[in-house]
């Protein structure tokens, strides 16, 4: 397999936000297609942000989280491919460019109140439910496209779970 051009792949990351007891939080996407709508926060890097500054904003603009410990962090980058319909998608909305993600994930633990929960604290609702949940129901509940990426993921936090 040949190396991949990361400079094609948009910087993003990705949050495994774990409860005292183990379990994930997971976020049902806003208008997403049955059955794959479930996934973890994530989203774009901006230019010289820190990387752990970028998932914590992120964080907290999608859940409204801010009682976070840090548990770890991916070393290398997990990168995927748009597919062709989100690639479409994204060029009609004038946003084309990337070929896909290239995401480092942060694991925390939750240490505040369910409370503090609040889907629209940043105004830009990216999720309308959310739900605890093991990281094998994660895998299972995320777009086809992301799972082998979610996969590295779990792969990489599963010691946490438990």
């Amino acid at each position: 397999m040949s190396e991949r051009d990361l400079s094609q792949y948009r910087p993003n990351v990705g949050v495994v936000l774990f409860h005292p007891d183990g379990r994930v939080w997971l976020g049902r996407r806003v208008g997403a297609p049955e059955p794959w709508i479930w996934q973890f926060p994530q989203g774009g890097v901006d230019p010289g942000e820190d990387l752990e500054a970028a998932a914590r904003r992120e964080l907290y603009e999608e859940t409204g989280v801010v009682s976070i410990a840090p548990l770890g962090r991916t070393n290398e980058p997990i990168v995927y491919d748009f597919p062709p319909e989100v690639l479409a998608a994204d060029a009609a909305r004038g946003r084309a460019g990337w070929r896909g993600q290239r995401q480092t994930w942060f694991a925390f633990r939750f240490t505040g109140e369910e409370a503090e929960i609040d889907l629209e604290a940043h105004g830009e609702v990216e999720f309308d439910a959310w739900r605890w949940a093991s990281l094998d129901e994660a895998l299972a509940g995320v777009v086809p496209f992301k799972r082998a990426a979610y996969a590295e993921v779990i792969a990489a936090f599963r010691h946490l779970a438990g």
